[in-house]
């Protein structure tokens, strides 16, 4: 709670706020997690503030008055995003997950008696047509398809992608191949992988669902982490994490999160494709799974989605079944990406 307090000083002016996030620490949240809840309740007590308002007596015309404050918050990537789906500078998934921190919150207020009710609530079943229904919450909720980009923004990112270090050409090419969310691929160690069979295993504790699976890599990814494991060695010989910083500052420590989203945001602005992020690769290659004619059930197993919709489980299938499968139906599709991202992959990248 030191490193939050310093982070954000209004939660240690307001105990009950400090002692919510105390119960979520103690039961093993991420500190991901833990970081958004913070966050997203320190901008809501800040109105508070400013109101003089007690937040145990807060009303929902409070918490609309703080959803109309983010709605129209200036974004802080400036002019180059535009029609977002909030109306202004917060898109809807962000407004989504602050209003979350805020309910939580208040559901602790109630279960410790402190409040009767929760300003924010969940939302109430509303029947549709031909006996649809759904639950509308504070805020709608939008349901938007994932931007991926065109076969010439993809080139174009890859034209400046095949100068890059083997580590970030590695980090790009196992991303797409495999699927992987920003924190998977940051937290995979050397013993994550096993480059006889072509299997990447992604651990539960660094998932979004905190699911295990087993996915497999092109072998020009192969090719790829073989020279990055020789250039590894030149770092650390440690086991460990397999993606090492090469700065000053924390050379041979993990590389962060934010050090690869720098990264890949460096190299979309450098290419022209500012919608380019570290999720887009995960994003192109599940959309490519899909067009190949790839049964849901198996994209949900390959991605680590939980489920697919609200009536489907996903069906689990062995790394050995998906490695068969991407043999059988992606292979080419991977190689010819991939073997984009390691042409060249001797002598052609530029120190950082």
């Amino acid at each position: 709670m030191v490193e939050l307090r310093e982070k954000w000083p209004i939660l240690g002016r307001h105990e009950q706020a400090a002692a919510w996030l105390q119960v979520w620490q103690d039961l093993g949240r991420a500190p991901r997690t833990i970081d958004a809840y913070a966050r997203g309740l320190a901008e809501y007590l800040e109105l508070c503030e400013r109101e003089r308002l007690d937040p145990v007596r807060a009303t929902r015309a409070h918490v609309a008055l703080h959803v109309r404050e983010l709605g129209s918050r200036p974004s802080r990537r400036g002019a180059n995003v535009v029609a977002l789906d909030s109306g202004a500078g917060l898109s809807n998934a962000t407004l989504q997950q602050r209003l979350v921190s805020v309910r939580l919150f208040y559901d602790f207020l109630v279960e410790e008696g402190l409040r009767q009710d929760n300003p924010v609530g969940r939302g109430r079943y509303t029947p549709g047509a031909r006996g649809s229904g759904q639950q509308r919450g504070l805020v709608r909720r939008l349901v938007k398809l994932p931007w991926i980009p065109s076969d010439e923004q993809w080139r174009a990112v890859l034209a400046i992608a095949a100068a890059e270090p083997v580590r970030t050409r590695l980090m790009l090419a196992l991303a797409y191949d495999a699927a992987l969310r920003r924190e998977e691929l940051c937290s995979l160690r050397t013993d994550d992988l096993d480059p006889g069979r072509r299997l990447v295993r992604v651990r539960a504790e660094t998932t979004k669902s905190r699911r295990e699976r087993v996915v497999p890599y092109s072998a020009a990814t192969g090719v790829l982490l073989s020279q990055y494991l020789v250039h590894r060695a030149t770092v650390s010989r440690a086991r460990g994490g397999l993606f090492l910083s090469e700065s000053r500052r924390n050379f041979a420590q993990p590389l962060s999160l934010w050090t690869w989203s720098k990264v890949v945001r460096r190299i979309a602005v450098e290419a022209g494709v500012e919608r380019f992020s570290t999720h887009t690769t995960r994003h192109l290659c599940l959309t490519d799974l899909a067009r190949m004619g790839w049964e849901v059930h198996a994209i949900a197993t390959f991605a680590g989605h939980q489920h697919t919709d609200s009536t489907m489980r996903y069906i689990h299938l062995s790394g050995r079944d998906l490695a068969e499968k991407f043999a059988r139906g992606m292979e080419h599709i991977h190689a010819q990406r991939v073997a984009l991202l390691s042409a060249g992959a001797e002598g052609t990248g530029r120190p950082r």
